[in-house]
């Protein structure tokens, strides 16, 4: 199993920025991919980006261009960049670390998570 220490929410205005930073400790095997989900308060949990130990990314939609996920392999850290933060980006933030197989990705380990909050 992984651990994953998350850091780097807080408060901040709309149109600010904050960078999440999340370290995975134990086994790590490759190929896989970590990435960030978040979770708003009465919904559900969303993927926000992923990318995998080749640096392959994928974003939401709602984040595209306006978030950057990257990852230090050497540091088995990957880190979120957010700008232009909008109050609909408020949410628990959830880093998280899959190990992909034959049969596909195997069910992820998560961070603790770590509170974002966009607000005037």
């Amino acid at each position: 199993q992984v651990e994953l220490a998350e850091s780097g929410g807080g408060s901040v205005q709309p149109g600010g920025s904050l960078r999440l930073s999340c370290v995975a400790y134990g086994s790590l095997f490759k190929p896989n991919a970590m990435g960030w989900y978040r979770q708003a308060p009465g919904k559900q949990r969303e993927l926000v980006a992923q990318i995998t130990d080749a640096g392959g990314t994928n974003y939401a939609g709602s984040v595209r261009g306006r978030f950057t996920i990257s990852r230090d392999n050497s540091a088995n850290t990957v880190y979120l960049q957010m700008n232009s933060l909008k109050p609909e980006d408020t949410g628990v933030y959830y880093c998280s670390y899959r190990t992909l197989t034959r049969v596909g990705y195997e069910n992820p380990d998560w961070g603790q998570g770590t509170q974002v909050t966009v607000s005037s």
